[in-house]
């Protein structure tokens, strides 16, 4: 009786399957076909096809599958071999301020010397001479941890010897240090008797005048000197990052310091129709609001009611679910403004005969001390907003996971994403503690090679801990969920080659010799970790992998095709790779001219 029972079940069942096969399904608005798509589900890595329907997908699968989605109104691409994968999910970047540096005197992350710097600021004086005598000058994308010869330092009198009487103030790409001239500090009022201001730093020389070095909220003054960007000119950089974006193939992004001025010009792009990647604010919580914390969590929750649209739909979007806060500054030298577990070494000899000890400074203290932290993180979890938290050193790493571990306690079981962008170090004991927490790591591959931000941090951090600098194999090791965050504008917007050194942890063969190699003793990633923490990884960090970040049917259409395929190519080919089609929501939104032809691995 029951094996009669378990027939006819059977049969009953191949009788349903048959007859939904048999059944007509709906056209889809667009198949893609014989292609080498690469899904990101575990549960089906790879497929040849897909089916988009009403900006969702509704096929996976082979090509015999999916030409029953085909109809007299359908748009088929023959992919021809190409790689088609999900879209770019970017966890970490600042979109307006990487659109406001277009339209700005710009460094381009060059590695300068002490003359090629002043000639690239004066050549944008030149440019500017109707500006004379009391316009500022902001030049932006200096790449400060890249100066040659390494170890040479800049001061305001670097920039008081060009021929100018205009307010000078340089940027650092890093974000975190500013360099200013004797007219900008005075007009700043910045000067011997200025106090150091909380989570910053104003470099000083032996009789204590500021040498024109500002770190973190040391420069914060500026802002208020500076002429600021009228909302249409925010719109047109707002406008201009995304179309930066399409190109790289990021179909959604994190805004990691989401301020009213980003989420107004991104939502005037949302209203006229011109949003083409899902855009996610983190407005700031600063150290200087730890003695009002309740009011700065209501701050943000306030930007969530005003401009977070709530579920997820197809066309792409605007919500505010995190929060961002600093921690400590860089590692890199010479700011050494990460904090620290054990200290940064010194020389104790001189530049010419270095002996380089053990050193006392650990850095600054972390931006906020333990108690504010553990209050700010469990009111953003009550709240249901996501805590991202900047930590460069391995001391902020620690301060932020404990104090997550402390959310959690108080929150047990609460659907709360923290992550941490940075984590250039990490000491090894904390390794486990991402996996165990549910912390997320949001990291940006393209710091992990020889360069000058990382090798000259050798004589400070000395051999051990140059070791696991930028762990993000050392940490996937230990079971954590590695996300990726571009942070541009701090670095150029390139994907591409920051997903190859997440692989090989190697420098461009173009780069100069003292570069080559590998950085450390960390393993890196595969060729999958690193598309998955660009994609699945980054989309749960911003609570969209329901509906983002694989190719899956019911899910978003967010998909990009490539000119060549990531997983075979030689490892260093990866940082050439282009993108020739990006679509947002089932919408074409951005493609190659002309398109390229398929590259042969």
């Amino acid at each position: 009786m029951r094996e009669a029972r378990a027939a006819w079940a059977l049969c009953t069942s191949l009788a349903l399957v048959a007859a939904a096969a048999a059944a007509p399904v709906a056209p889809a608005d667009r198949v893609y076909r014989n292609g080498t798509v690469f899904t990101a589900d575990t549960a089906l890595p790879s497929a040849a096809a897909l089916a988009i329907r009403a900006g969702r997908i509704v096929y996976v699968g082979d090509d015999a599958g999916a030409a029953a989605f085909v109809g007299p109104a359908t748009i088929t691409t023959d992919l021809h071999g190409r790689f088609a994968m999900p879209g770019l999910v970017d966890g970490h970047m600042h979109p307006l301020e990487a659109g406001r540096t277009l339209l700005k005197c710009n460094l381009d992350y060059a590695s300068l010397t002490v003359a090629q710097l002043q000639r690239g600021v004066q050549d944008c004086l030149d440019r500017s001479s109707d500006k004379e005598p009391d316009a500022w000058l902001e030049v932006v994308n200096w790449f400060q941890e890249s100066m040659r010869p390494a170890g040479v330092r800049t001061t305001r009198a670097t920039l008081d010897a060009l021929h100018t009487h205009r307010p000078v103030i340089v940027r650092s790409s890093f974000g975190h240090t500013v360099l200013a001239n004797s007219r900008a500090l005075q007009l700043a009022g910045i000067g011997k008797a200025t106090p150091e201001p909380a989570g910053g730093k104003i470099w000083r020389d032996a009789d204590g005048q500021p040498t024109g070095v500002l770190e973190d909220a040391a420069f914060a003054g500026f802002d208020a000197l500076l002429p600021s960007p009228d909302p249409q000119q925010d719109v047109q950089a707002a406008a201009a990052a995304l179309q930066a974006m399409n190109r790289q193939g990021v179909t959604s992004f994190l805004d990691a310091i989401g301020t009213p001025e980003d989420l107004a010009a991104f939502s005037a792009l949302r209203r006229a129709g011109r949003l083409t990647a899902r855009a996610h604010f983190a407005p700031p919580i600063e150290p200087k609001e730890s003695g009002n914390l309740d009011a700065a969590v209501q701050r943000v929750r306030a930007l969530r009611a005003s401009y977070d649209e709530g579920a997820l739909v197809a066309a792409p979007g605007i919500t505010v679910r995190n929060a961002k806060l600093f921690l400590d500054g860089v590692i890199a030298a010479p700011a050494l403004t990460g904090a620290m577990v054990e200290p940064y070494r010194r020389n104790a000899g001189t530049e010419a005969a270095p002996d380089w000890q053990a050193g006392t400074s650990r850095g600054p203290a972390v931006y906020f001390a333990p108690p504010a932290l553990e209050t700010v993180l469990v009111a953003l979890g009550r709240a249901g907003i996501d805590p991202h938290l900047h930590a460069d050193g391995d001391g902020a790493v620690r301060a932020a996971l404990d104090a997550i571990a402390v959310l959690r306690a108080a929150l047990p079981g609460a659907d709360i994403r923290p992550a941490i962008a940075h984590d250039e170090i990490v000491a090894p004991a904390d390794f486990p503690r991402f996996a165990r927490l549910d912390v997320t790591p949001v990291l940006s591959f393209q710091w992990e090679k020889p360069a000058g931000d990382t090798l000259g941090l050798r004589d400070y951090f000395g051999p051990e801990r140059m070791k696991i600098l930028e762990p993000a194999g050392l940490l996937a090791a230990a079971g954590a969920r590695i996300a990726f965050g571009s942070d541009w504008p701090v670095d150029a917007l390139d994907e591409w080659f920051a997903l190859k050194v997440g692989v090989t942890r190697t420098n461009a063969p173009q780069a100069p010799a003292e570069f080559h190699g590998r950085l450390g003793d960390d393993p890196g990633l595969s060729r999958t970790a690193v598309l998955r923490a660009a994609t699945i990884a980054a989309a749960y960090e911003l609570h969209e992998d329901d509906v983002t970040g694989s190719l899956q049917t019911g899910k978003f259409a967010d998909l990009i095709v490539l000119d060549r395929n990531p997983l075979v190519v030689p490892a260093e080919e990866i940082a050439a790779t282009r993108v020739l089609e990006t679509v947002v929501g089932g919408r074409v939104v951005y493609t190659a001219p002309p398109l390229a032809p398929r590259s042969t691995p």
